[in-house]
């Protein structure tokens, strides 16, 4: 009898396991998905020029490569010059740094870092996904604390803020939430 109860349970593990494998779910966050790859094959993503009061140079060579990079890594779109299906341009226009907290001493006690970038995007299959007049915003932002220099934490603060809204823009330009 001790058999007869390994072979069972061997047996109802082995069809749960086939239930479970038959009714799972596929989720795409990348939204990559959505894009129609007949009618979608190119995309042109021009370099974005520092316009902000404030220009810290490595923060535009990091946003173009990354803005670049998640069309390449997340889509079968072939990144050209001009005459794409879709096309992204813009501007970084927001580097800015501000007091966010006030400790009991009458001093900062926490600093907040913020990223600003205005997006123009042109679907040229479909201009009804365009982003009309001067574009869209994006912003993100990091808050660190105000005993430490900028030059400290700015470029693992960037590398955080410049992701974040890499992934806006892609969600709001081919991910078609």
């Amino acid at each position: 009898m001790d058999w007869s109860k390994k072979i069972a349970g061997i047996f109802l593990a082995g069809v749960s396991m086939v239930v479970m494998v038959s009714c799972a779910v596929s989720y795409s966050f990348t939204g990559a998905g959505s894009l129609d790859y007949s009618k979608y094959k190119t995309i042109s993503i021009t370099d974005f020029p520092i316009k902000s009061d404030y220009v810290y140079a490595p923060l535009g060579t990091r946003f173009n490569e990354e803005l670049k990079d998640i069309f390449i890594r997340q889509t079968r779109l072939k990144l050209v010059n001009a005459n794409a299906d879709l096309e992204i341009e813009g501007e970084i226009t927001g580097y800015n740094q501000y007091n966010e907290a006030v400790a009991a001493d009458g001093y900062a006690s926490k600093t907040k870092l913020t990223i600003t970038v205005n997006v123009r995007f042109t679907d040229n299959v479909n201009h009804n996904n365009d982003f009309e007049g001067n574009g869209q915003q994006f912003s993100a932002f990091r808050t660190y604390d105000s005993n430490q220099l900028l030059t400290a934490v700015q470029d693992e603060l960037i590398a955080q803020m410049v992701k974040e809204i890499t992934d806006q823009i892609f969600m709001a330009t081919v991910a078609n939430w």
